[in-house]
C-alpha cells in the first residue's frame, strides 16, 4: 500500500462514524489527481466507501466482518458539512408519531439542499429538496408533526391534528400553532382551529 493510502486510510480512521470525506479534504496529503485514484483504489479494496460522486465514507468493522455506517449518522454529518438542514420524511415522522402503521421502505430524508442519492452499502438513501417549511424545527416533535401533515395531507389534517393533541406536550402544541404564518394556508387553518380549542 502506498504512503498517500495509509496517510488517507488514517485521516479517515479518525473520523466519527459516517462521516463523509471528500477529495477535496485530502489535498492536505498529496496532489488531486493521486488522492482521487488512491480514493478509488481503496474502493476497490473495501477500505473506502464511495457514498455519492465525491463522497467517501469509512466502513464500520465489526466482529461479523465490515457494514455501511448508519444511515443516520451519515445524513446528519452530511448536513453539518454541507450546511444544510436535513429532516426525516413526513411517512418516517408519521410512523413514529402514531399517525400511520405504514412503515417506510426507503431512507428517504428532506433537506434544504439539492436532491440526490447516496449509496451505503446495498441501501440507497434519498435526499430531496424540500420548501423551507418542511423543514421547520428540525429534531423536535413539533417539526416532525409538521411533516408528518404535509406527507398525510389537507383531507387528513384535521383527524391526524387530534390525535397530536393527545400525544404532544403543550409545548409542542404551541411550537406549531406559533408556526402557523410559515406554513401553507390548508395547514395553517387547520393549525389556527386547533390553537383557538387549545
Amino acid at each position: 500500500m502506498s504512503k498517500l493510502a495509509e496517510a488517507i486510510i488514517a485521516h479517515i480512521a479518525l473520523l466519527p462514524e459516517g462521516t463523509p470525506v471528500s477529495a477535496k479534504e485530502l489535498l492536505h496529503l498529496g496532489p488531486r489527481a493521486n488522492v482521487d485514484q488512491t480514493l478509488s483504489r481503496l474502493v476497490r479494496r473495501g477500505q473506502v466507501m464511495r457514498a455519492g460522486r465525491g463522497i467517501y465514507v469509512r466502513p464500520i468493522e465489526t466482529r461479523f466482518g465490515t457494514r455501511a455506517p448508519s444511515v443516520e449518522k451519515m445524513v446528519e454529518a452530511l448536513a453539518l458539512a454541507k450546511g444544510e438542514t436535513v429532516a426525516a420524511h413526513g411517512a418516517a415522522a408519521a410512523n413514529r408519531l402514531g399517525l400511520t402503521t405504514q412503515v417506510p421502505v426507503r431512507s428517504l430524508f428532506l433537506t434544504s439542499g439539492p436532491s440526490r442519492r447516496l449509496q451505503l452499502g446495498a441501501q440507497t438513501v434519498e435526499l430531496r429538496h424540500a420548501p423551507a417549511w418542511q423543514l421547520l424545527m428540525p429534531g423536535r416533535p413539533a417539526g416532525e408533526a409538521v411533516r408528518a401533515l404535509a406527507w398525510l395531507g389537507k383531507e387528513h389534517t384535521g383527524e391526524a391534528l387530534q390525535v397530536l393533541r393527545r400525544q404532544l406536550p403543550a409545548s409542542a402544541l404551541k411550537e406549531i400553532a406559533d408556526a402557523r404564518n410559515r406554513l401553507p394556508t390548508w395547514m395553517a387553518e387547520q393549525v389556527s382551529r386547533l390553537a383557538a380549542n387549545g
